[in-house]
């Protein structure tokens, strides 16, 4: 079992993830300090809750784009009904309804109309975000509460583990828990391997896929009360572009973009990856043009390195059954 991990990708992630906080540690003295790293947890807090049924949804064959407009809907929802003096509880209840109702739409598209979800959910990349507009259009909703603008960037007392930790983890342990140790998990990769074949096996790929998209609006939802806590503003524009670290951190993470291959494990540790790189880049004065050009390289190399090493595994195995074939033994021998 050593051996195996030591040979997957995953470890190679966990060695790119220590040699950038070996960078971070000699270009930067304040790298190493505790709040370094509260900040980068929190600053990828929303961008990893999204990324975990980001990933359940990619290893079933499918995508969603629009989880960062979801988000920014849910938080232009979230500064509307506060601005119009409904409760606090309410406001986000309804944010969460939104998200669902989010998740249901595309779903509903993908499963019902038969639709391409890498098309669907580019229209509702627009459209939500669009519809964030209509709600807010320019205007910046921020006079929340002490508390509430706390719980997005304060550290529980005497640690340095934020508040928002409090939602990342259960849910990680959940979802964990559902994909590598239950019979949905099996269906999960069921369906991102061979659709047709799973339906056969009697797995209902449709209604399965469908509440992972309202699964992946709610959790989006999740990530707009967050993320509206830590900036302690509703935006229309709040998480404009944040889809492309989601999905950046997914495939980096090991995760198949045709489906049925991949570990949350992974996707953990390509966050930190991204969350690391980004904090490097930052704190070396380098712009938000260098640490978008690093993160779309991550991506290209997310999908280029594991069919890579697919292929050399392939070729390695052609090689040991023709050195066999001239030896004049087979397989079974």
């Amino acid at each position: 079992m050593i051996r195996r991990f030591w040979l997957s990708w995953e470890a190679l992630l966990l060695a790119m993830l220590l040699a950038l906080i070996a960078i971070g540690w000699a270009t930067s003295d304040v790298f190493g300090q505790g709040s370094t790293i509260t900040l980068i947890t929190t600053n990828s807090m929303e961008k990893a809750l999204m990324a975990l049924p980001m990933t359940l949804i990619i290893i079933s064959g499918e995508i969603d784009l629009s989880v960062a407009s979801t988000l920014g809907l849910s938080s232009a929802v979230i500064g509307k009904t506060w601005a119009a003096g409904w409760p606090l509880w309410l406001c986000i209840a309804t944010a969460l309804m939104v998200g669902a109702i989010c998740g249901l739409f595309n779903g509903l598209l993908v499963t019902k109309l038969g639709l391409p979800s890498l098309v669907v959910t580019l229209g509702t990349l627009a459209l939500y975000r669009g519809l964030a507009y209509v709600i807010l259009g320019s205007e910046a909703i921020s006079d929340y509460p002490d508390r509430f603008a706390s719980f997005g960037f304060k550290e529980i007392p005497h640690t340095r583990v934020p508040w928002t930790m409090l939602v990342f983890i259960p849910l990680l342990i959940v979802l964990l828990i559902l994909l590598h140790r239950s019979w949905i998990g099996r269906q999960i990769y069921a369906a991102g391997s061979n659709a047709e074949a799973a339906r056969f096996s009697a797995v209902r790929v449709n209604q399965l896929k469908l509440g992972l998209f309202v699964l992946s609006g709610v959790v989006a939802a999740i990530a707009g009360v967050m993320f509206t806590a830590r900036v302690s503003s509703s935006r229309a524009d709040n998480a404009t572009g944040f889809e492309l670290d989601v999905v950046a951190a997914v495939l980096l993470g090991g995760v198949s973009i045709f489906g049925g291959r991949g570990t949350l494990i992974g996707v953990v540790l390509s966050l930190g990856v991204i969350g690391t790189l980004r904090q490097v880049l930052a704190l070396n004065s380098s712009n938000a043009e260098l640490q978008s050009i690093a993160i779309g390289s991550l991506l290209i190399l997310s999908v280029l390195g594991p069919n890579l090493a697919r292929s050399a595994a392939g070729l390695r195995s052609s090689r040991q059954f023709a050195g066999m074939r001239s030896r004049g033994a087979t397989p079974a021998d």
